[in-house]
């Protein structure tokens, strides 16, 4: 065999199609965990092996994309019989003509991971395909690993992006790629998996140039599902036109993923350019530039230094907003620099916080802060909603992970938790920059946590994703002071002291011993317990809160105001108070 590199200075290299739902459309009874067939039907896999060499294949994937502990559900001495099957049934067909990858999925642990790799190696692997997978995390380990080991490794790392560029876990590909890319131990980049050809070749357009080669593996398309089956419909031809119009576009390796069988690759074969590969190059940057018009008034203010005041309000739980509306108003006569929205919390049902926040910035031309939680929405609905406020003005978002739904609910309504806050941050942030409009990306801070430690690790998460500002819990006590310092002067992000005044002694007590990530001290929960008047306690609520913004204000670069069962009277007293200092 030529050496591969050798090969694609001439060619471009053609792999096979996908294993898994081409051997359940002949098969359809079988396990849908096509890798135990390397042991229970060898002849089975070593038959489709041979279909795709001769279609025209000259590099075959080994049957072990999901060949781990986790997915098979099984013993590691198991997945490694698998491993060795697998490369032997490839390699018997493969002979000298074509190249044999080891192919590792997402699936895999970490650890597990370079275990596998290792025995590849030893089983004689000098080519490797990691694909579909949502980020990089980990993989420049691997590659290291191999490489030490095979200094002539060839290695792919292949992401799965959908038609919008992105990650499952909301990672712009155009940047894992420009990573990966400037990884030593990498050889060629590439994207597979869900998306069809024409959204690949779509995508051609927002990557950054490469010094590497660029592998391009569709699906062959959009799934429907029959008779609770995957199916997918033959578009063999149209599948081989898209990858010629890839190929002319720099792709120098080229193949098929889910739906796609030996017929994808025969026609693609036929028609791909003889010419040889080049190396892919983007077109001209002509995304939307971040002028300074662009930054919300928010986010001027704390650029300028100003301390800044936020106001949550919650959402009303039926459809009259007049109460929420007449508040809001009220405060920004007052000065309050931005009233938050809280979405759905403690997981009830509520007015949703990102229309509310349309209707306040178009009605009141006040700057809203929706919250928006990870609980109730995927991907999709997220950048969804995303698009919609960039469309009204809505500079502001607060990422948080959301309340867990209520035992008693679940049985009837499920919580989605497709991503965490961190990773929702970094899709924010991503999207904002492409649109040239960007989100000020703002996230809870805990400084009430028993282990204030793991708190500042989430904040430092948050921070490498695109949070710029942290919005704390109620601050009670001499602890939750220092830890906000301590969280200042660490993080170096913009913080907005949380401030909420209890009305009684009760409503103290309440927050004290039920609330989650709110403490009060033993001095405050006193001093309500000698003001039993409603009244009195109220406004001692008003000094408590003040007291604390003097003690934490040399830390903080605003206040987070959080209103008490609708009394709106007590705000407007903080906020008057606070804006004459």
């Amino acid at each position: 065999m030529e050496p591969i590199r050798d090969f694609l200075k001439t060619g471009r290299l053609l792999f096979d199609g996908a294993m898994g739902t081409y051997y359940l459309s002949r098969w359809p009874d079988s396990d849908p965990r096509c890798e135990l067939q390397n042991l229970q039907n060898p002849d089975r896999i070593l038959q489709i092996h041979q279909q795709y060499r001769q279609a025209g294949a000259r590099a075959l994937k080994t049957n072990t994309f999901a060949a781990s502990t986790l997915a098979l559900e099984c013993g590691f001495d198991i997945v490694q019989d698998i491993i060795r099957k697998g490369f032997s049934l490839a390699s018997q067909v493969a002979g000298k003509d074509a190249y044999v990858f080891a192919d590792i999925g997402p699936s895999t642990p970490p650890e597990e991971r370079l275990a596998i790799a290792k025995l590849f190696l030893q089983l004689g692997a000098r080519h490797f395909l990691f694909e579909t997978f949502p980020d990089c995390e980990g993989l420049a380990e691997t590659c290291q690993v191999i490489k030490q080991n095979a200094p002539d490794a060839f290695i792919i790392t292949s992401f799965a992006a959908a038609p919008d560029g992105f990650t499952r876990l909301g990672l712009p590909v155009a940047r894992i790629l420009h990573q990966m890319d400037s990884e030593e131990t990498v050889d060629a980049v590439g994207l597979n998996c869900v998306s069809g050809p024409a959204h690949l070749l779509q995508l051609l357009d927002e990557l950054p140039g490469l010094s590497k080669p660029l592998s391009i593996m569709p699906n062959s398309g959009y799934p429907s599902m029959v008779a609770g089956r995957t199916y997918f419909q033959d578009s063999a031809h149209y599948f081989a036109g898209c990858m010629a119009h890839i190929a002319q576009h720099g792709a120098a390796i080229l193949g098929g993923c889910c739906g796609t069988t030996p017929d994808y690759i025969a026609q693609t074969a036929e028609i791909l350019p003889k010419n040889g590969a080049t190396l892919f190059h983007a077109k001209d940057d002509t995304s939307p530039s971040q002028s300074a018009e662009n930054i919300g008034r928010l986010e001027k203010k704390l650029l300028a230094g100003k301390k800044v005041i936020a106001v949550e309000l919650d959402p009303p739980v039926d459809a009259d907003g007049a109460f929420f509306m007449e508040s809001a108003s009220r405060l920004k006569a007052l000065g309050v620099d931005a009233i938050t929205i809280a979405d759905c919390p403690v997981a009830r049902v509520r007015a949703d916080s990102s229309m509310l926040a349309a209707k306040l910035k178009r009605e009141l031309d006040i700057d809203p802060i929706p919250h928006m939680t990870c609980r109730d929405r995927n991907l999709n609905a997220s950048k969804a909603l995303l698009l919609g406020l960039c469309m009204e003005g809505v500079r502001n978002v607060l990422v948080v992970t959301g309340d867990p739904v209520p035992n008693a609910s679940r049985d009837e309504v499920k919580a989605v938790f497709n991503f965490n806050s961190a990773m929702l941050a970094g899709y924010a942030q991503t999207l904002g920059q492409e649109l040239g409009y960007p989100f000020l990306i703002g996230g809870a801070l805990n400084v009430n946590a028993e282990n204030f430690d793991a708190e500042l690790e989430k904040a430092f998460r948050k921070k490498k994703n695109g949070v710029r500002m942290l919005l704390t819990q109620p601050v009670f006590t001499d602890q939750a002071i220092a830890n906000l310092r301590r969280a200042k002067e660490e993080t170096g992000l913009w913080i907005l002291g949380g401030l909420l005044p209890p009305v009684s002694y009760r409503n103290a007590s309440y927050m004290h011993n039920q609330i989650s990530g709110i403490r009060l001290s033993q001095e405050i929960l006193d001093r309500y317990y000698h003001t039993p008047d409603k009244d009195q306690a109220a406004l001692l609520g008003v000094s408590i809160v003040l007291e604390i913004s003097q003690k934490i204000a040399p830390w903080v670069d605003g206040y987070y105001l959080m209103t008490p069962f609708k009394r709106i009277d007590l705000i407007q007293k903080i906020v008057t108070s606070l804006s004459s200092h």
